[in-house]
C-alpha cells in the first residue's frame, strides 16, 4: 500500500530524474529464506517505477497551480489542457472575457484522394502520425464574450494562438501546417449560457506556415534571396515554359481560412471553467504559394475560464 501511494504521489515527477534506466538486484544464493522478501521488494519497486513512468494525464487547473516547474518538466503536462469537473450552467454577463483558453488536438487527419480497385476516385480523411514534439497545443488565448440575440459570441484577441506542426501520411509524405485559432469568432448554436451540450463555432484565419524571410533550397524568398532558380535560366525567360516555375519563383504570404466547432461537456460555475471537445478544419502549408494546400482535420479537447 505504501509503494502504491508513493507511485501515485510521484506520477507527475520528471521520469528522467527519478526513474533510473536500470536497477541491479543482487541476490544471494545462500539465503533462500530471503526470497519472499526480495520478491515483495521487487514488486514494490515495479509499482513505484510504473507510477513514475506513467504518461501525463489531464489535471484540473487547481491541481496544476500547485505543481512546481520541476514537477511539470519532462512530464508532458505543459502540453495538456486542464480538465473541468462539474455539470453546472454558467450565464454570461456584460463585459465578460474568456481567458486561459486552451486547445489541445488529440487526432490529426489529412484529406487524400485515392483510386479504388474499381478505378473510382475516392476522397477521404486519412489518419496520420504526429512528427512534432509536445509543443502543438494552443494556450493562454483570451478574448471577449458578448451576447448577440441571446447567443454567446467569443472573439479571439490575444495569446499563443498558433503552433507549427507536421504530420506524416501512411505512405511517408509529411504535411506541415500552422495549427492556429487566430481571429476566431465563434457563435453559439443556441441561446442561453454555457452548459453541458452547448455548441459554438465559427471561422478563423490561417497565416502562412513560413514568413517572408524564408529561403527555399534554391535561395529564393519573398522579401530576400534570388528572384529565380539560378541554375535554370532557360526555363525562366518569360516566354513559354515559364509558367511551370512561376509560383515557385514568386513567393506569396497566403492567409487562408479555417473553421472550428466546440461542444461544452463540463462546466464548473464556481470557478467559471468550461471544458469539452472540438473539431477544426484548416488548410496545410502552401510553401509560400507554390503548392496546393491539403485539408487538415483535427479533433481534441479544449478548456477555458470565464472572467466576469
Amino acid at each position: 500500500i505504501l509503494a502504491l501511494a508513493l507511485g501515485v504521489a510521484m506520477a507527475f515527477q520528471p521520469s528522467a530524474r527519478l526513474a533510473p534506466r536500470s536497477t541491479r538486484l543482487q541476490m544471494s544464493s545462500s539465503s533462500e529464506d530471503s526470497m519472499p522478501a526480495m520478491a515483495a521488494a521487487t514488486a514494490a519497486a515495479a509499482v513505484l517505477a510504473a507510477g513514475m513512468a506513467s504518461p501525463a494525464h489531464a489535471i484540473t487547473a487547481e491541481e496544476r497551480a500547485q505543481l512546481s516547474y520541476l514537477q511539470v518538466k519532462g512530464t508532458g503536462l505543459a502540453n495538456r489542457c486542464s480538465e473541468v469537473k462539474g455539470q453546472d450552467t454558467l450565464n454570461i454577463k456584460s463585459g465578460a472575457k474568456l481567458v486561459d483558453f486552451c486547445v489541445e488536438p488529440k487526432a490529426f487527419f489529412v484529406e487524400e484522394t485515392a483510386t479504388t480497385k474499381k478505378g473510382e476516385m475516392k476522397t477521404d480523411f486519412v489518419a496520420t502520425k504526429l512528427m512534432t514534439r509536445q509543443t502543438y497545443t494552443l494556450d493562454g488565448i483570451s478574448g471577449s464574450l458578448k451576447d448577440e440575440g441571446g447567443k454567446i459570441v467569443f472573439t479571439e484577441e490575444d495569446g499563443i494562438d498558433y503552433a507549427p506542426a507536421t504530420v506524416q501520411l501512411p505512405g511517408g509524405e509529411r504535411v506541415p501546417f500552422l495549427f492556429t485559432m487566430k481571429e476566431l469568432v465563434a457563435k453559439g448554436a443556441q441561446s442561453g449560457g454555457f452548459k453541458p451540450g452547448y455548441e459554438f463555432g465559427g471561422s478563423f484565419k490561417v497565416p502562412s506556415y513560413r514568413t517572408g524571410l524564408f529561403l527555399d533550397p534554391k535561395g529564393r524568398g519573398m522579401a530576400t534571396g534570388y528572384d529565380m532558380a539560378v541554375a535554370l535560366p532557360g526555363l525562366q525567360t518569360g516566354e513559354e515554359g515559364d509558367a511551370e516555375l512561376f509560383n515557385e519563383n514568386n513567393k506569396v504570404f497566403d492567409v487562408l481560412t479555417g473553421s472550428a466547432e466546440f461542444e461544452v461537456q463540463n462546466v464548473n460555475a464556481a470557478d467559471g471553467e468550461i471544458g469539452g471537445v472540438f473539431v477544426s478544419a484548416q488548410p496545410s502549408d502552401t510553401d509560400l504559394g507554390s503548392k496546393e494546400p491539403k485539408k487538415i482535420l483535427l479533433k481534441g479537447l479544449f478548456y477555458g475560464k470565464v472572467e466576469q
